[in-house]
């Protein structure tokens, strides 16, 4: 059996508004069902848990009610990214064998063919990851306030859902945290595993970070 786990803990603090982002509408429902159902849609077979903010459980449960949506299994986040994973890998318990996939809540536009590809990947890997080429220019802040170009061509940007062999994700979730840790992928690579594998992530996979974004993914939904 596979597992995925949707990060939904934050408090969107960078979204502005009393709501965090995950909540806010998008078109007929709020943005966390829409992922949900996109997971749920490229994994019809895995178990489900989502990630929340202890103080917004049952806002979520009454978003459930009023729109006849039925929640996977909820698990109360923490602090951090870090934690709230660490304890939805703990709820969970999955077979080390197993494939976990890991996906941000505010990633409601999830690309079917891209699942397909990291799914396909995963036959042979330990761990998969989703990237697209940085378009923008780059420079880098230097401490005394100076800046400099950064050569964009050596960098991705890296996407989820993120996917590993769940014996190592938990064996690297049991390690201590790091300030460092800024995504699934850099817990995996500390504990000593190497680098992941990389696929095609896509450009419509947006993860919604500030207002203007919710009418970007409207119009991919």
């Amino acid at each position: 059996m596979d597992y995925a786990i949707i990060v939904a803990a934050g408090s969107g603090s960078r979204f502005g508004g009393d709501t965090p982002k995950q909540f806010c509408m998008l078109g007929d429902m709020p943005v966390l069902m829409h992922t949900v159902k996109r997971i749920g849609r490229a994994l019809p077979h895995a178990r489900l848990a989502i990630v929340l903010n202890a103080d917004y459980v049952g806002l979520w449960q009454k978003m459930c009610e009023r729109y006849g949506f039925v929640s996977p299994k909820v698990v109360e986040g923490g602090s951090t990214r870090w934690e709230s994973v660490k304890k939805a890998l703990e709820a969970l318990q999955p077979e080390d064998d197993a494939v976990v996939y890991v996906h941000d809540g505010v990633r409601p536009v999830l690309p079917s063919a891209m699942m397909k590809n990291i799914a396909k990947a995963m036959t042979g890997a330990d761990a998969v990851i989703p990237a697209i080429p940085v378009t923008d220019s780059l420079r880098r802040i230097n401490d005394d306030g100076t800046s400099e170009a950064e050569d964009r061509s050596s960098l991705v940007a890296v996407q989820t859902p993120q996917a590993f062999r769940a014996g190592k994700l938990l064996a690297a979730y049991r390690r201590p945290f790091s300030p460092s840790f800024t995504d699934d992928a850099s817990v995996y690579e500390a504990a000593g595993y190497g680098s992941p594998v990389l696929v095609e992530g896509s450009p419509l996979n947006i993860k919604i970070t500030h207002p203007r974004d919710i009418e970007v993914a409207a119009l991919y939904i």
